[in-house]
């Protein structure tokens, strides 16, 4: 028995170490350091965005699809982000992003449904942001660590993928593109 649990312990600590050198929780904001075009928070989430998208479940299949109307606004380094979703179930949801752009790159982020502010950095083509999002009652009420990235694209399409942790196991991730509404 205690040779079982130690063979546990090793796949748990091996699984642990991994995960901080392969794999999406591995990236950071230094490695696309050098990548065009240059992401900028201020200019590229600033005005309608139409955001569409798919949340995978724990078992990787498609448990919901959405579409988002979003409009940006700045004054400096300080913005807001306002979100309007619409699921594929008929449900609907309002998010509003306070967001605090410095001057080296550093994220500041909050939101109602936040437990904490949301930390992140952009750099080159990237953005990362951590967060610990609330989820409403009718949805178990848990609080999910959140990593988000984002991509800009050469066309100025961002690609937003996320994923949602809770004791360190992933129970979803989001896989959506954000681009800006024609004129």
């Amino acid at each position: 028995m205690t040779e079982i649990l130690l063979a546990l312990a090793a796949v748990a600590v091996l699984t642990l170490v991994a995960r901080n050198f392969i794999g999406f929780t591995a990236q950071r904001p230094a490695h696309y350091a050098t990548q065009q075009p240059q992401f900028d928070l201020r200019h590229h989430l600033d005005g309608p965005l139409l955001c569409e998208g798919v949340i995978y479940g724990p078992l990787g299949r498609v448990n919901s699809r959405f579409v988002a109307d979003m409009q940006g606004r700045w004054e400096g380094n300080r913005g807001v982000l306002d979100e309007h979703f619409r699921y594929s179930s008929g449900e609907t949801q309002i998010r509003q992003w306070r967001l605090t752009l410095a001057n080296d790159g550093d994220i500041r982020a909050e939101a109602d449904d936040l437990a904490d502010p949301g930390r992140g950095r952009q750099e080159g083509a990237a953005l990362q942001l951590c967060y610990r999002i609330r989820l409403p009652e009718k949805a178990g009420g848990w609080v999910l660590d959140v990593t988000d990235w984002m991509y800009l694209t050469d066309n100025g399409t961002i690609i937003n993928r996320s994923q949602f942790r809770k004791f360190g196991i992933k129970v979803a991730e989001l896989v959506a593109t954000m681009r800006r509404v024609p004129a």
